[in-house]
C-alpha cells in the first residue's frame, strides 16, 4: 500500500467512533481530497468536516478554541510552510494555554501537514526540516517514515487530549509504505525507534532520512559491521539516555539528517554529545546545490563507500 493511502486508512480507522470531532481544511472533502489523504472519510453523527479557506492564523485560532472547549479537532494542511502563517498562534497562543496549568484542556487539537520535499516545488521546497516549526515554542511534532512509526503514533498521538502536529513526507506519499522492519524497542514515549542492535556504530536518524539510514544498516552488514540504528521521530522533551549508553559502547556514531537547515536537529544532538569518549562522529545532511531555489529533482544520497571507508 502506497504511503498516502496507508495514512488515509489509519485517519478513517480513528476518527469514525469519535463524537464531538472536527476536521477541517482547504479542500478536505472536495477534489483531490489533499491528494487522497482526507479521501472518503465517515464521522458520527454529531461531527463534521468543514471545507475551510486558506486562512491559517484563524484555522489554528479555531483548532486551539475547540480543544479548549473540549472537542477533538484536526487540520489538514496542503503544506508545512503554510503553517508559517499561524505562528502567531502557534506561539503566543499556545503559550498562554499551557501558562494556565490549572485548564489545561481536557480536548484535542491535532495539526496534520505534508513537508514538501520532493524538490520540484521549488523555493516551498527549501522548508522540510519539520523540527524548525517545532522549536520556535516547543511543540511535540512528530514525523512518519513507515508503517511502525504511523501505527505508533497515530495509536497514541492523533485525537489524544492537547496539542500537537504530525507531519507527512510528500516525497514518500507516492511509494510504497515501508512495512518491513517492527522497532526492537520504542524509548522516550515514542520519540525513539530503535531499529537494530549492532556494537560496531550507532546510527541516528532524523526527520525523513529513515529510508537512506535503513540501506545503510544493511549496506555495512553486508561488510561485517553491525550497527545500532535508531530513529528519532520527535526531539522534543526527548531523553536521549538510550541513545548515548548505546554510544558509549561503539563509540563510533553516525548521524543523518535530511533537513536543509542550516542548524538542524543534528547540530543539537552534536551538542549534547560533547564529552563523551567517541571515536568516530560522521554527519550526513542535505546539502542544496546552487540551484536549489528551483524546481528539480532533490533526492538525499549518501556515499555508502565513502562512510564504510571511514568506519574500518
Amino acid at each position: 500500500m502506497k504511503y498516502t493511502e496507508y495514512i488515509n486508512s489509519l485517519i478513517k480507522e480513528k476518527v469514525k467512533p469519535v463524537d464531538n470531532c472536527v476536521l477541517f481544511g482547504q479542500n478536505i472533502k472536495t477534489g483531490s481530497c489533499l491528494g487522497g489523504l482526507t479521501r472518503n472519510i465517515k464521522l458520527s453523527e454529531n461531527s463534521r468536516i468543514v471545507n475551510s479557506t486558506n486562512a491559517e492564523n484563524s484555522l489554528v485560532g479555531f483548532g486551539f478554541g475547540l480543544m479548549m472547549n473540549g472537542a477533538s479537532s484536526v487540520f489538514f494542511m496542503k503544506q508545512l510552510d503554510f503553517l508559517l502563517l499561524g505562528i502567531d498562534q502557534l506561539v503566543n497562543t499556545y503559550n498562554i494555554i499551557r501558562s494556565v496549568k490549572d485548564n489545561y484542556p481536557i480536548g484535542s487539537f491535532t495539526i496534520v501537514a505534508t513537508v514538501v520535499d520532493s524538490g520540484y516545488d521549488g523555493p516551498q521546497s527549501s522548508f522540510n526540516n519539520f523540527y524548525d516549526l517545532c522549536s520556535i515554542a516547543r511543540i511535540q511534532g512528530f514525523t512518519i517514515n513507515n508503517k511502525s512509526d504511523a501505527d505508533y503514533i497515530f495509536e497514541n498521538e492523533f485525537l489524544q487530549p492537547g496539542f500537537r502536529i504530525i507531519a507527512l513526507s510528500q516525497r514518500l506519499g507516492k511509494l510504497e509504505i515501508n512495512d518491513s522492519l517492527s522497532p526492537r524497542n520504542i524509548f522516550s514515549n515514542g520519540n525513539i525507534f530503535q531499529y537494530s542492535d549492532g556494537i560496531d556504530v550507532t546510527i541516528i536518524s532524523i526527520n525523513f532520512s529513515f529510508g537512506q539510514s535503513n540501506e545503510l544498516v544493511n549496506f555495512l552488514l553486508e561488510n561485517k559491521i553491525a550497527a545500532t540504528h535508531f530513529h528519532v521521530n520527535n526531539i522534543i522533551n526527548t531523553n536521549w539516555e538510550e541513545v548515548f549508553s548505546n554510544v558509549a559502547v561503539t563509540k563510533k556514531i553516525i548521524i543523518i539528517d535530511d533537513s536543509k537547515s542550516i542548524q538542524t536537529s543534528s547540530d543539537l544532538l552534536l551538542a549534547k554529545l560533547c564529552g563523551m569518549d567517541i571515536q568516530k562522529k560522521i554527519v550526513i545532511k542535505h546539502e542544496p546545490s546552487s540551484d536549489w531555489l528551483y524546481p528539480r529533482s532533490d533526492i538525499f544520497e549518501i556515499d555508502q563507500h565513502y562512510i564504510l571507508n571511514q568506519l574500518i
